[in-house]
């Protein structure tokens, strides 16, 4: 239960990056035209022709200023988007939507509910006698009766409640689990149109209605509570912000940190403040809004506001260089130009951008104390800029950049910069000889010291490979992915992947670099070459196979894969049950054949013929199996047999099943039909059924299969043949459902 907790919190924290990763350009937007329209420094300047009121580029960089005012003012909705997109699992654009409609409606509830209860009325000096607008008001001027200050505010033009980006994140969290259940749901044939991903927005704006019906009593709770916390973290002093520093640290190597900082940012919890008449929360939410009416401001607010982000700044720019430069100078003299060269660009990355994954995630990886060193250090970061009180804001980073834009631009007046460089620069020092002590007191095996051939950082995937090899006790590397990925190319060549019931269907860059050879080696009984187009035959396990893909690919190096340049593409050692050897293309174990001939009854009306003349290659070379095929007169499909249902395919185009005598046999309706998207498929059974002969499985617009599929053609495959049987057509001809079709012979 903890570790699936602990998977969701990570899912969540990726999540906000969609949303955060715009701010950077909404804060550069904020910070040049907030900067350069600042009367103060265009009087210190004397800029007055070129940047004065009723200048053309004045004009213009209001207008950018204007543009970044905006994102900020909707960050909860894109919350309610990116929150949705990141969790969801497929058709991520459709929980987009939904998305943006639950938000709409979530919020519209509430408001009808504040009207209805009298908690929001229209401002009486707006009014006539007679409780009507005044003549020239345009809609409505409306107040709170009975509620905190500042617990109602404007949502996209929508007075409801103030929830941040709280709301935002209540949205898209239940859209993406809303969406997640139902965006493959089958409905009655009659209802069909509206199932599968045209149902998520459906039942999503529904869900919101009640959810807004929720908020609207809980909410107020909740915001209570919050504030309550803000003010106790507001007098929390210096020292409460050296422990937000060493947690916000902390939890970078749990992915968690986006989880605990953004309440802070973006919430009551990280304090409020009036900028320009109109109450503001959340620290990062007021240093923008003072960028945005610099003229009015003397200095940036610092508690509440930049406490919870300028401390990035000394260890970012200058304490991480510093143990860098230590690590270079510790390393073996034949690894140092390696070495080098590697930790001069992470160290160059985390001053100018921020991004300090590489140093960081190498201190886990080589020593985790030497991250706990760095993490009470990152606090005591914190804690100094908060007592010099330096006001410099950010984006998401505390890189030169943001430096440069948010502190420098605006003014030392406002933001007190200078006392960065000044307590970095004691950082640079106390970096480099503290981690160039222990490293060599304690031996720690820093890049350019260890013993292996290969000189290299570590990323989050490395630590997260280590951790998961240590509480499986075995190499934390799915080998059959990755040699599926080595045969399409290399991660970097793979543009998409999917599968039908029998084939993993992938879209790739350079169809040169795809491998046959390394392709069938993981099992699969053929490869099709279309264009970009690769289909790679497994049978009906391939939807566990492309899940698993799909799961090694997220951590995989983004590389293109030339055999040439590894020779290691041998399957891995295994049994021969484990590695398909001693299996048939079905993957079932093989028999030796006994020379029976044994009857087979047909699910379909129609014309039966051998499956040698189906109008696609991997059925007609039995690449998955032996069988018959029949060119339907129907739509109509009966159980042959007493039988289970293994499985019902999602898009309703095939189904697998199983006879009591253990025999596997799998029916596909057309050929590519898995591009339809169920559209015409109608299936009346489902996983573990058991039906009897006779008994309907399905059924299908034949018509629309016809003008909408390769071929109508539907394919009975046995896809757990003895070793020796096939299936015999005796004679093609028209037959109806359950009339003898074919032999399966030496069973």
């Amino acid at each position: 239960m903890k570790d699936k907790i602990f998977g969701v919190l990570q899912r969540v924290g990726r999540s906000f990056m969609l949303p955060i990763a715009i701010l950077p350009v909404a804060g550069l937007l904020l910070g040049i035209g907030g900067s350069f329209t600042n009367a103060t420094m265009i009087s210190a300047y004397h800029l007055e022709a070129v940047l004065g009121p009723g200048t053309l580029l004045n004009g213009f960089l209001n207008i950018l200023n204007s543009c970044g005012n905006v994102v900020f003012e909707n960050l909860p909705l894109l919350f309610a988007i990116g929150v949705a997109v990141g969790m969801a699992k497929q058709e991520k654009e459709v929980a987009a939507l939904a998305s943006v409609i639950a938000f709409f409606i979530m919020h519209t509830a509430i408001h009808a509910l504040l009207v209805i209860s009298g908690k929001l009325v229209t401002a009486p000096e707006m009014m006539d006698a007679a409780g009507n607008a005044l003549a020239g008001v345009v809609g409505s001027v409306e107040q709170t009766v009975g509620m905190l200050d500042g617990s109602v505010t404007k949502v996209l033009g929508i007075s409801s409640l103030q929830m941040g980006v709280f709301g935002g994140v209540i949205v898209g969290l239940g859209v993406a689990a809303l969406h997640n259940k139902y965006y493959k749901i089958q409905l009655p044939q009659v209802l069909s149109f509206f199932g599968g991903t045209r149902f998520v927005p459906i039942v999503c704006s529904v869900a919101y209605i009640f959810v807004g019906i929720l908020m609207y009593f809980v909410w107020p709770v909740i915001q209570n509570g919050i504030y309550s916390l803000g003010a106790l973290v507001n007098s929390s002093g210096y020292v409460g912000t050296w422990i937000y520093g060493i947690i916000e640290r902390a939890l970078i190597p749990f992915g968690l940190h986006h989880v605990f900082y953004m309440p802070f940012w973006q919430t009551a919890v990280g304090g409020q403040l009036e900028v320009a008449g109109q109450m503001v929360y959340g620290a990062q939410n007021i240093f923008f809004a003072q960028l945005g009416h610099m003229g009015e401001i003397a200095h940036f607010s610092v508690n509440p506001g930049t406490r919870f982000m300028t401390g990035k700044f000394p260890f970012m720019i200058f304490g991480l260089p510093g143990a860098a430069l230590a690590m270079y100078q510790v390393s073996k003299p034949e690894k140092k130009q390696a070495a080098g060269s590697l930790l001069a660009s992470a160290a160059l990355t985390a001053m100018l951008t921020g991004i300090t994954e590489p140093l960081e995630f190498t201190f886990i990886f080589v020593a985790p104390f030497l991250y706990g060193v760095h993490s009470v250090l990152a606090g005591a970061a914190y804690m100094l800029m908060h007592m010099l009180n330096v006001g410099v804001g950010m984006t998401f980073s505390g890189g030169i950049i943001d430096l440069v834009m948010f502190g420098i631009l605006p003014g030392a007046s406002k933001t007190s910069w200078y006392w960065i460089p000044v307590v970095g620069a004691v950082y640079f020092v106390v970096y480099f000889f503290l981690f160039r002590f222990l490293i060599l007191k304690f031996d720690l095996k820093t890049p350019g010291r260890d013993d292996s051939e290969e000189v290299k950082l570590y990323r989050r995937s490395d630590v997260n490979a280590k951790k998961q090899g240590a509480a499986e006790g075995q190499e934390a590397v799915d080998e059959r992915s990755q040699m599926i990925l080595n045969g399409l190319g290399g991660k970097k060549n793979v543009v998409d992947v999917d599968c039908c019931i029998t084939r993993l269907r992938c879209t790739v860059s350079k169809p040169e670099l795809v491998n046959e050879g390394i392709l069938k080696k993981t099992g699969a009984a053929g490869v099709i070459k279309k264009g970009q187009g690769i289909q790679v035959i497994y049978g009906p396990t391939v939807p566990n196979i492309k899940a698993d893909l799909v799961s090694y690919m997220a951590t995989a190096p983004d590389v293109e894969y030339h055999e040439e340049n590894d020779k290691k593409t041998a399957a891995p050692e295994s049994s021969e049950a484990d590695t398909g050897a001693g299996k048939n293309k079905g993957g079932s174990e093989k028999k030796a054949a006994s020379g029976k001939r044994v009857p087979l009854y047909s699910p379909f009306n129609g014309k039966v013929e051998s499956i040698e003349h189906a109008p696609d290659v991997t059925f007609a070379q039995k690449m998955i199996g032996d069988g018959f095929m029949v060119m339907p007169a129907n739509g109509e499909v009966l159980a042959p047999c007493d039988l289970d249902v293994a499985i019902v395919f999602p898009t309703g185009h095939a189904v697998g099943l199983k006879t009591a005598d253990g025999t596997e046999f799998m029916l596909h309706i057309g050929v590519d039909t898995v591009k339809l998207e169920g559209k015409g498929f109608e299936p009346l059974v489902k996983d573990g059924d058991h039906v009897k002969r006779g008994q309907k499985l399905m059924q299908f617009d034949l018509e629309y299969v016809k003008n909408n599929a390769v071929s109508e053609a539907c394919m009975v495959i046995y896809t757990a043949l003895p070793e020796g049987a096939s299936v015999e057509v005796p004679e093609e001809k028209e037959i109806k459902a359950l009339d003898h079709a074919a032999d399966l012979i030496g069973v």
